[in-house]
């Protein structure tokens, strides 16, 4: 357990500092990504950029596994 919690920080930690640089990244905005902004609604389903997210995590655990 304490061995998971100080990786979970490490990775929060690398996340905060390269936050500047991640904010750049085009997830949430890529073709596919739905927004329907109306008056007194606004629904935002980013549905490329999960399937995105997904696939790399998924390719890097994979990855992980068979080493």
């Amino acid at each position: 357990m304490n061995r998971w919690l100080i990786l979970l920080g490490a990775i929060l930690v690398l996340t905060g500092v390269a936050w500047p640089w991640l904010s750049k990244l085009p997830l949430g905005r890529l073709p596919g990504d739905i927004f329907i902004d109306r008056s007194g609604f606004k629904v935002w389903l980013p549905i490329t950029s999960m399937v995105l997210v997904s696939t790399v995590l998924s390719l890097v655990l994979w990855l992980w596994r068979r080493w």
